[in-house]
């Protein structure tokens, strides 16, 4: 039997999802261990594989099959636009996709204007404007604190994520729209869930029944 390798993001993405597998049985010791240096993590008894990567390269290792699962935000799924199958929300890490700025803002959305939207996702951004809304803006990709942007005149908005507002409404910015909501989902990789239908099936119908729960 050939091992079932899972990709997850690293940091509390992977913390939950351990968490989560650990509830239906499916452990990994050599994770438990803090000061381990290795890269690859396996249950012999199970034939399974785990590795830890930054969130932005767990869609790219599920699509070309170094992964068969992978567990990683909605943003970077959305951002990445790999091709694999998005089968489960797995129901923590929510918060949501928004479209912020200051108050009157509001008014240059409404009226279609062509503004500056600053973001680390150019890609959403992209396909919410031009797509959903049909209106044409001016994406400028930023990588550090977005919330900056409106208020030194870089831009009109932000396409951000946002969990409490806090940040936000320190800076004198509101949610003007929301984009999507995002939580933790997990992804297979299109051969493998053709190739191991069955323990991939078995796996997604136990999370899913805990996550129902």
């Amino acid at each position: 039997m050939r091992y079932l390798t899972i990709a997850l993001a690293k940091g509390r993405l992977a913390n939950k999802t351990m968490d989560l597998l650990q509830e239906i049985g499916i452990t990994c010791e050599e994770m438990m261990d803090p000061t381990s240096r290795k890269l690859i993590f396996t249950n012999e008894d199970l034939k399974m594989r785990f590795f830890l990567a930054k969130a932005t390269d767990v869609p790219t290792y599920v699509e070309y099959g170094a992964a068969d699962i992978g567990v990683v935000g909605k943003d970077t799924i959305a951002e990445e636009g790999r091709r694999l199958y998005e089968v489960l929300d797995l129901g923590f890490g929510r918060c949501n996709m928004c479209i912020a700025g200051p108050p009157e803002a509001a008014d240059l959305l409404k009226k279609g204007e062509m503004i500056r939207v600053a973001t680390k996702y150019p890609n959403i951004a992209k396909d919410y404007f031009f797509n959903r809304k049909n209106q044409t803006v001016d994406i400028i990709k930023l990588n550090g604190s977005i919330e900056l942007a409106p208020i030194v005149g870089l831009s009109e908005v932000i396409c951000d994520i946002v969990e409490t507002g806090t940040t936000l409404k320190e800076n004198g910015l509101v949610v003007l729209e929301q984009v999507m909501p995002l939580s933790a989902r997990m992804v297979v990789n299109q051969i493998s869930m053709k190739m191991e239908k069955e323990r991939v099936g078995e796996l997604i119908s136990g999370l899913s029944r805990r996550v129902r729960t």
